[in-house]
């Protein structure tokens, strides 16, 4: 076993580095928490590639004197805390002194600082954690700090870093986290040149969000501000009607700092329950405000994540907070009677005639799609004899798949429980789920498409403008041609706006933006990748069948009709693409069962 040694100081810094520097955003992140520490009222951001390349974060802030400059870049050195205690009590935004050392050690680090009481400027260079020089400079009074090479010391980790379009969209998501978080300080945010945010200090949090999400998103939201047992939430929360497919909008903000909490998070969710569809995602941009003392923020190393000391004591504030501001949007929303329409005005009067409003109801239903029903009208399903394989109420085997022309004796009888066609066979019943049927159907035919690169695809006559955040833009455009192989014809139309200007046939154009969306939540997540195409296309497929069938499914003689021959026409047609069964039978021996009757009818062979 080797001896026991002390690590030299390089060799530290960049162990640290690892812990702190995840990437390029890591770096922007610690930067702009020294600014705001150091009282600034202005921060300007810029980058190039990415961040690799160049990272530069300019302040207006109290500046450090020469002597203070060169002790920053010692490790642990920090003006923030001075003993244990103070870590009960901290106010700031960092405090342990790791990351500037941990910085200058894997990158080209060029520190630029002046104190209100100095007459010149300071300037540090250090390049992979040796220093280079150290001299007067110009400089206002704040502190500009400049990043290049990023990882030039470990080439290894240089490797894990994601593409250009990525990184940059990490480094502008954690930009406007901080700018939602101290909407008192303007932010300037430029890229290779370029401005992409540019905000003035604002009166209040919901003008910055306006800013940042858009006017559309700020209007959307409910206003909360509730204060109990020495603490305080504010903030905004979305209506009901505004909901997203990930949890990428559900912002949390703990004395004023981005923080991810689990506490927090299912708060949200639950107090949503019952108001949002389920896999559905309430936004949120909630500002808790408490005692230091009841929040450790020492938990992870790049501080990312806190811990309440008294976890219920919070959760149960939060939910009774939403909760009592989303009742009082569904009471003042009750109380806004709107003008019955003429088709309300039909229903409320056939209330007296039930049979009459039944026939009225189901004459507005919603058949099956003319995308998936393609068969010629004229064209009956060949048949031939059915049976039933056991005497129980059974799903039909998954194991086997029938052979062209077994359904000769299905005869259609009807409807029910208003979703299930209902056949008679001669030697029993067959329940079809019609919507999983059309789901079945939908879902081959997309994998069909997405192997032989043949979607079809409709033009819209109007496209539709689509806004990402930083991050899902980037996944948009790494994803164009994946997103093609389904149909979609998807165009940049400015920074981080798309443009849907063509759509699956089987889709509905309405549908497609939140479908859009959903996939790139699944991208995000990391549960779906484009670069494993065929599982991709497996699980993209699954969802927007289970979303483009519409829940309402009864059709008339003839689609059902073409319905069970094209669903026989499957590789799978006994299940829906989430294996649930899409027929049952009932078999002949099973009714005479239950009707206490002799079985005096042969038993046929079903497949």
């Amino acid at each position: 076993m080797a001896k026991v040694r002390v690590l030299s100081d390089q060799v530290a810094n960049q162990i640290a580095a690892g812990e702190v520097i995840e990437r390029p955003a890591s770096v922007v992140k610690e930067l702009i928490e020294n600014s705001i520490d150091a009282g600034a009222t202005r921060i300007e951001v810029e980058f190039r590639k990415g961040g690799a390349s160049l990272m530069r974060i300019e302040d207006n802030g109290e500046g450090m004197s020469k002597d203070d400059a060169l002790l920053s870049l010692e490790r642990h050195a920090t003006s923030k805390i001075s003993s244990a205690k103070d870590l009960d009590t901290l106010a700031t935004m960092g405090f342990r002194g790791e990351a500037l050392p941990s910085i200058a050690s894997v990158s080209r680090f060029q520190l630029q600082t002046r104190g209100a009481n100095e007459d010149n400027g300071t300037e540090i260079v250090i390049d992979g954690g040796r220093m280079i020089h150290a001299r007067d400079c110009g400089m206002p009074q704040g502190t500009r700090i400049s990043v290049s090479r990023l990882f030039s010391t470990v080439p290894a980790r240089r490797k894990f870093l994601k593409s250009v379009p990525t990184e940059s969209a990490h480094i502008v998501h954690c930009v406007r986290l901080y700018a939602l978080a101290h909407p008192e300080i303007g932010f300037t945010l430029i890229d290779d040149g370029r401005v992409l945010f540019e905000s003035p200090a604002c009166p209040s949090a919901k003008d910055r969000i306006a800013e940042i999400f858009g006017k559309q998103v700020a209007g959307g939201l409910i206003e909360i501000d509730k204060e109990e047992g020495g603490m305080r939430l504010h903030g905004f929360i979305g209506k009901p009607s505004l909901s997203r497919s990930s949890r990428h909008e559900m912002l949390f903000f703990v004395n004023h700092r981005p923080v991810e909490n689990r506490t927090l998070s299912y708060a949200l969710v639950e107090s949503y329950y019952g108001h949002i569809p389920k896999g559905r995602y309430p936004v949120a941009f909630l500002f808790l405000d408490t005692s230091p003392e009841g929040v450790d923020v020492n938990v992870h190393p790049a501080k990312r994540e806190i811990r309440f000391r008294e976890e219920a004591k919070a959760r149960g504030f939060a939910v009774r907070t939403i909760l009592g501001a989303l009742r009082g949007e569904t009471e003042a929303t009750r109380s806004i009677r709107p003008v019955p329409l003429k088709q309300d005005k039909e229903i409320e009067t056939a209330t007296h005639k039930p049979e009459q409003a039944k026939r009225r109801l189901i004459s507005t239903r919603q058949s099956i799609p003319d995308s998936i029903a393609t068969g010629p009208r004229d064209e009956r399903p060949q048949v031939a004899s059915a049976s039933a394989a056991s005497t129980r109420d059974t799903p039909v085997s998954k194991e086997e798949k029938p052979e062209s022309g077994t359904r000769a004796n299905w005869e259609f009888i009807g409807w029910a429980q208003g979703e299930f066609a209902l056949f008679d066979t001669g030697s029993g019943v067959i329940l079809l789920n019609a919507r999983a049927a059309q789901q079945r159907i939908l879902y081959e035919r997309m994998l069909k498409d997405f192997e032989s690169d043949s979607a079809h695809v409709q033009r819209l006559l109007l496209a539709q403008p689509v806004e990402f955040d930083p991050v899902s833009a980037a996944l948009v455009q790494e994803s164009l041609s994946f997103f093609k192989q389904f149909g979609f014809e998807i165009e940049p139309f400015g920074r981080n706006f798309y443009r849907i200007e063509g759509t699956p046939t089987w889709l509905d154009e309405k549908e497609a933006e939140p479908l859009l969306r959903e996939i790139v939540g699944m991208l995000r997540q990391g549960s779906l990748s484009n670069e494993k195409e065929s599982v991709a296309a497996e699980m993209v497929a699954k969802r927007a069948a289970l979303k483009a069938v519409p829940e309402t499914t009864r059709m008339d003689r003839e689609s059902v009709e073409r319905c069970v021959e094209q669903l026989f026409n499957c590789e799978k047609p006994l299940t829906d693409p989430d294996g649930r069964p899409s027929l049952i039978e009932i078999s002949a021996g099973e009714l005479d069962r239950r009707f206490h009757r002799r079985d005096r009818r042969p038993q046929a062979e079903f497949f």
